[in-house]
């Protein structure tokens, strides 16, 4: 099963140099373990468009639909067996970078 690790920060590109190198850490024992799939820093939400291009429509609008002190600044997206796994991998990420994390299991 695959799942999105939210990493929840109120400011993108924040990590320390220890903080880096514990993320480089759980980045490789995901790929030697088979878990990884992917992971990246976002942008900011002041750097965030939406965009509606339903029923004909082309409309944007500057900023993210949602307005908050945190966001989402980066994330890993895994490959597990089972969640539990996911959970152990999302509590190992949370303290790798020294932040709050949000675990999605991805939809079937």
């Amino acid at each position: 099963m695959r799942s999105i690790i939210f990493v929840i920060d109120d400011s993108s590109g924040s990590a320390s140099g220890d903080e880096m190198t514990a993320i480089d850490a759980f980045n490789s024992a995901l790929q030697g373990d088979g878990h990884w799939v992917m992971a990246a820093g976002i942008a900011a939400p002041g750097q965030a468009e939406v965009i509606d291009g339903r029923e004909g429509r082309e409309s944007s609008s500057s900023g993210s639909l949602f307005d908050g002190a945190e966001y989402f600044s980066g994330f890993w997206i895994v490959e597990t067996d089972d969640l539990e796994t996911a959970r152990r991998l999302a509590v190992a990420g949370s303290r790798a970078c020294n932040r709050k994390v949000e675990l999605r299991p991805f939809l079937r």
